[in-house]
Order: structure tokens, then sequence, then C-alpha cells
């Protein structure tokens, strides 16, 4: 079936682009685009054309949060049967790059989309935010664990404790995203982006992603050793011959994720 809350394009050979599509609701993230993320992922993720993936909404909202309206009479016991956060660990899975292109705000769930990516590119009008605590809540989805690892206990425990809004220029200085750009450029940003991973290995950059995050949830020494496996096991594959090969004969690798 044709999703409803999101379009899928394709900016650029090797590249895919999923843009929320609830603009009269600034993207709120209900279940039913949640789902639709996670397949359209999940689909992506098997196409052997597709090596990034870019993640957007519009210029004004990445995501301005959850549904609320879904949520707002719901028992911990509903919550809990709803299970809405397997979703989250469904999309986690993604083994391509996951780029957020951000402009306008990425708040409560859209901040924690945002960092569920692996790398964000964000307008100069991009703002991100953990406002649940001003409803009564906290963050869900990851919230006060990426945060912290991102920008460290002190600033997330404002932004997660006060609902503090930062700018992009902060979440930059504080090192939650890559780049700002004019808000004319966010997108074209991270094409440009999602092109100079795709033209790197496929096989490589899944295993390089896999080893990054490993360090999140790993001792120096678990996740050194997660690092050297993937390194050894990328010598049986093709593209490690033609990579070093090309490098000697000095010419681009024409890399083929074999």
């Amino acid at each position: 079936m044709q999703p409803e809350f999101i379009i899928i394009h394709q900016p650029a050979p090797h590249v895919a682009h999923i843009q929320l599509n609830r603009p009269e609701a600034l993207n709120a993230l209900n279940l039913q685009l949640m789902s639709e993320l996670k397949e359209a992922l999940r689909d992506l993720d098997a196409d052997e054309q597709v090596r990034a993936i870019i993640i957007s909404g519009n210029e004004k909202a990445f995501a301005a949060g959850a549904d609320i309206t879904q949520m707002a009479g719901k028992s911990a016991v509903d919550m809990y049967n709803i299970d809405q956060f397997s979703t989250w660990d469904a999309i986690k899975k993604t083994k391509k790059p996951l780029i957020a292109a951000v402009s306008g705000f990425a708040l409560g769930g859209g901040c924690e989309l945002a960092m569920l990516c692996d790398m964000i590119v964000a307008s100069e009008t991009a703002r991100f935010g953990q406002p649940e605590i001003k409803l009564g809540v906290m963050p869900g989805a990851g919230g006060t664990q990426r945060l912290t690892r991102a920008v460290g206990k002190a600033l997330a425990m404002e932004m997660v404790l006060t609902g503090r809004f930062i700018s992009a220029a902060e979440a930059l200085q504080a090192g939650l995203i890559n780049r700002v750009t004019p808000v004319e450029l966010y997108l074209e940003e991270a094409v440009k982006l999602a092109r100079e991973l795709s033209a790197m290995s496929p096989l490589a950059v899944k295993m390089a992603k896999e080893a990054v995050l490993k360090a999140f949830d790993s001792s120096l020494d678990e996740g050194l050793h997660f690092e050297r496996k993937n390194f050894y096991l990328l010598f049986a594959s093709e593209d490690q011959k033609e990579g070093m090969q090309a490098f000697i004969e000095k010419r681009p690798p024409a890399f083929k994720g074999k």
C-alpha cells in the first residue's frame, strides 16, 4: 500500500530520501507514520542499489514530537501493550548510514529520531529539545540516553529537566550535530554527505557504522575486539581487493558491495 505519511525520493544515485509528511501536525510522530518509516527503512536497507538514507521533514519542522493525542488518555498498561518503542528498536537495526536533515523543530520524539540517525545536518532555523517534562512525563525513545552521550551530563540535564530548546549553533558546539547550513541548503548538504558515503565500499561502511555504535555499549577492550573482528572480515570482500588495488594503481575505486 502507498504510505500516507511519508514520501520517498531518490535525489542522487544510491541515495534514498524519506520525507516525513504530516505538515498540518508539524510531522508529529503518530503510530502509523512510525510504522511506515520502519517498513520503508527495512525495504531500503535490503535494496542493493541504496547505500545511504536521508530522513527529513520540511523547512518548518523535522518533527515536533510524538502525537500527544494518541497518548493522553492511555494507562501504563495501555502503553505497555501498544509497545510503540518496538518500532524504534527496529529502526535502530538499520545497517546503512542514516542522515537526519533537520530544519525547524526537532522536539521530543523528533529530537530522538534525529539522534537515532548516524549524522545530523541542520539548517540555521533548527531547534532541538526534549520538552516532555512540561507534559508531566519524560523522554522514552532514547532522549535521556543518546542526548547525554552526545552533549554531556550538564546540558542534557538542563534540556531534559527544563525542556529548554537549543539552537542549531548551540547543538553544533555541543557535538549533537555535524554541520549547520542556510535553510535553503540544508537538504542539498545532506544529499552531498550521502553521496560521499555512497561512494565508499557499502560493506566497509556498514561494518564501520557497527563498530562506532559498539563504542557506546561496551568497554574499550570489547570495542577494540569488535573493531578488529570487522576489520579482518573486510579482507574477505571484493571491495577490499578493489580499494587497495585502485590505491596502488592511483585510480578511483569501483566498489560493488561484495
